[in-house]
């Protein structure tokens, strides 16, 4: 996985990850941002991982900030 420092991810890459965190159905995330964050080791099968968890945590708490 890239460094957990700072990680690019395009529109629809940043949806799948708020839907995945929210609990939502996978089957509303775009299949190809399912499979870049698949290959990034953001996320499993159908959840997220810690890196993701944590990725979007920090992107919060910067939005707080």
């Amino acid at each position: 996985m890239e460094s957990n420092s700072r990680i690019d991810l395009d529109a629809e890459e940043q949806r799948a990850i708020a839907i995945l965190g929210a609990g939502l159905c996978v089957e509303l995330c775009d299949l190809l941002a399912l499979l870049s964050l698949r290959q990034l080791g953001l996320i499993g099968i159908c959840d997220l991982k810690a890196a993701a968890h944590e990725l979007r945590r920090r992107v919060v708490l910067s939005e707080l900030g």
